[in-house]
This record gives C-alpha cells, structure tokens and sequence, in this order.
C-alpha cells in the first residue's frame, strides 16, 4: 500500500517578493503534468470561500489548469470521487479539518490518493491535514473537529511556516522548536519535519524528497533536531518501522 500515492506539500501559499503560489508554480507544473486537465480545490480553510476560490481559480487557470471548488458542488463525497487533482489550500487547520469531517471527504480523500494515485498539493494547513495529525500545527483551535486525526498520507506531522527563533529578539515566549520538543514528550509522537516557507516535500509513492528553496528541521522524539538541504532523501519517514510507533495507513 502507498505505491500510488503522489503528494506535493508546501509550506506556504505566497513567499515574501512573490505572488500566490508563484514560488512553487514550477513544482506544481511539474507534478501536474499535461495529462490533468481539472484541479479540484478544497477552500475550507478561509472563511471567504467564494473569494478563496477565485483567487486559486485565476492561479491555476494561469498555468493552464481548470479549476473547480468543492464548495460549488452539490456534492462533495462525489466530487472527490471523480477529480483528477485535488489542491487544499491555507487557512486555519482546525476549520479547515472540521469541514473535511463535516463533509464526510477525509477517507474518500485517502481512498484516491493511495488507490487511485489522485495528486495531491497541499499548501500550508493543506499540508498539515495530509499528514498523520494536526497536532503541530500553528494555528489556534478556533472551532473544534471531532478528532486532531487528519488524513494520514503520510505517517509523521509537518510544522508548514517553521520558524528559527530570532537571537536579537527579547521575546520571551515559547519558540517553534521548544513546542515540537513539547509534543515530543509525550508518548508515541510520531516525527516532525519543520518546513520554513519556500520548502516543499514531494512524495512519490514511498520516495519523499525535500526540495523547494529552503533547508528543512527534523525533529524526532529523544533525539537532537537535525538540519538537512534540499535533496534531502526522506523517504525513512514514510514507514513507522524506523522510529517504532505503532502507527499504520
């Protein structure tokens, strides 16, 4: 299981100096290909949903993609049935989860992605719903899904927006990393990769390779995080058996 499985997960819609998507315009093109004429966009995590919709309409039809919002159909469980691409976009990760549960599309979404081998780019709280938990996110819990459970596409969390902490700020908060160490103490807490914006994590049946612009932090339960470049392998992460957690897709 997971041969099939195709995946493209940004850590951000639109990077400093650029417009939306325009810094992974290329990788978006890439993965599509010519043969998906269709991109069926997932917008539940803005509140504007018609508003979402254009702008990722406009975005998409410019790289010569059609695009057709879930939330324009009258059905959503057939509408992911019968896409060729799906795109879930940023936005708070807990709306954005709800109304995946609401909807009923969470293990119609897992059904095409590891059967049917259906793309799927995520970008921001879409990346964070593609893997295994929500539970880095950092958004705040703004309505209240019925579970942190996302889709599971990938058995280990992603932090999208990682954030090194600033050595000239007198900001006495927590920093990212003091977080991720924070669920790392809990039992059987499953690894995370820290995306900074501009990095992307491509995944390819069981092959995930870092690319994108930026270097990527892993962090891993009892062990010291870890710097790693673009063109990175991390393919290790896509079966638990490396780290020994109970966790199956």
């Amino acid at each position: 299981m997971g041969s099939k499985r195709r995946l493209l997960l940004v850590s951000n819609s639109t990077l400093h100096g650029s417009g939306y998507l325009d810094h992974c315009e290329a990788q978006i093109k890439s993965f599509l290909g010519s043969q998906v004429k269709t991109v069926l966009f997932v917008p539940y995590a803005l509140n504007d949903r018609d508003g979402y919709a254009k702008t990722a309409r406009t975005k998409y039809e410019s790289m010569g993609y059609k695009l057709d919002s879930i939330h324009e159909q009258p059905d959503p469980v057939a509408a992911v049935r019968a896409a060729e691409a799906m795109f879930i976009g940023g936005g708070n990760t807990f709306r954005l989860l709800k109304a995946l549960y609401d909807n009923k599309i969470v293990s119609e979404i897992k059904k095409r992605v590891f059967e049917d081998g259906m793309p799927y780019i995520g970008s921001s709280a879409g990346t964070n719903v593609s893997t295994i938990s929500i539970s880095t996110t950092n958004d705040m819990p703004i309505v209240q899904p019925p579970t942190f459970e996302a889709i599971g596409l990938v058995p280990f969390n992603i932090n999208p927006h990682f954030l090194d902490p600033d050595p000239n700020s007198t900001h006495q908060g927590e920093t990212r990393e003091t977080r991720i160490k924070q669920y790392h103490e809990e039992d059987d807490t499953p690894p995370v990769l820290g995306l900074r914006e501009g990095g992307i994590l491509h995944v390819e049946g069981d092959k995930a390779t870092l690319k994108g612009t930026t270097n990527a932090r892993l962090f891993l339960r009892g062990k010291e995080p870890t710097e790693h470049e673009q063109g990175t392998d991390f393919s290790f992460l896509l079966d638990t058996k490396n780290y020994q957690l109970d966790i199956k897709l």
